[in-house]
């Protein structure tokens, strides 16, 4: 089973159907939070974010909380006959095979191994409480909390201009005055994004995808932006978790993700990379 393929056509699958104006349709599932397990209580994060966040969205999900089989079995509860679960992924490190060599001197690779989560509205006999819809994020909280991100970032943010845009060469953020926009989810969301660029500088992460995609390398940095401040908003649990989905960028997305299988892998992690930058500079806990 070719994992990467899989996942990669699901991915593409979601965006030649579900683009609208306001972007992806994981998106609707934002304002749930991020996907979490609802037996340890952790998120999930890169890839499997959004195939989670997608599945919240086509089914109606009410709740980001996840279990595999095995989990829902070990806490009493049974996954309901019939039901069908969410492929993800997580990765092992493997040691290459050598006789003469110490498993200290072998060389290793991560290998991208699948494992299946169902929602836990799929899920009989599990405790009350796992099953009640996730409350809502109060809305000024999220917004407040949203501009102690911006500001405590340390980024240079300069309002009054037609375009937002990030300038690596002088290192500042650059948006329109924020009356301009349509909602204060829409300023953040924009904003977010080009802090998720600004978090890829070279004195930062140092993103750099030109000698991988070439000519590409554009839209697949506007990619990993878009899912930056997706998850970052996500982590606030707040709607309108990225800016509008353009068609000209998502139709180069698309034509990345096509070329390259593992290319959608590499956006997620450097996303989520990106968005735990961000937060741990704010001191923000992703709930």
């Amino acid at each position: 089973m070719d994992i990467r393929q899989i996942i990669t056509d699901k991915i593409i699958a979601i965006m030649e159907a579900g683009t609208t104006k306001s972007g992806p349709r994981w998106t609707r599932s934002a304002g749930s939070g991020l996907p979490r397990n609802a037996k340890s209580g952790e998120a999930f994060h890169g890839i499997n974010v959004l195939l989670l966040w997608a599945e919240a969205a086509e089914l109606n999900y009410s709740s980001n909380q996840w279990l595999t089989y095995k989990q829902a079995e070990t806490m009493g509860a049974q996954v309901r006959k019939g039901e069908k679960s969410v492929l993800c992924v997580y990765y092992s490190k493997i040691q290459e095979k050598g006789e003469e060599q110490d498993d200290d001197e072998r060389s290793s690779y991560m290998m991208c191994k699948p494992f299946w989560l169902f929602n836990v509205a799929q899920i009989d006999g599990l405790p009350a409480g796992l099953t009640t819809p996730t409350a809502q994020t109060n809305e000024f909280t999220a917004i407040e909390e949203a501009e102690r991100i911006l500001t405590e970032s340390g980024a240079e943010i300069r309002h009054g201009f037609d375009a937002a845009f990030y300038s690596p060469s002088k290192d500042q953020i650059c948006l329109p005055n924020p009356e301009r926009f349509t909602s204060p989810q829409s300023y953040y969301a924009t904003a977010l994004h080009e802090l998720t660029h600004w978090a890829g500088h070279e004195s930062r992460l140092a993103r750099d995808f030109g000698k991988r995609f070439g000519d590409d390398a554009y839209a697949f940095e506007e990619l990993v932006a878009e899912l930056g401040a997706a998850f970052v908003m996500g982590s606030l649990g707040m709607v309108d978790g990225t800016i509008a989905g353009h068609a000209d960028y998502v139709a180069t997305w698309i034509k990345v993700l096509k070329n390259d299988k593992r290319a959608i892998f590499s956006a997620a992690s450097q996303a989520a990379k990106a968005a735990d930058f961000i937060l741990a500079g704010a001191m923000v806990v992703a709930e």
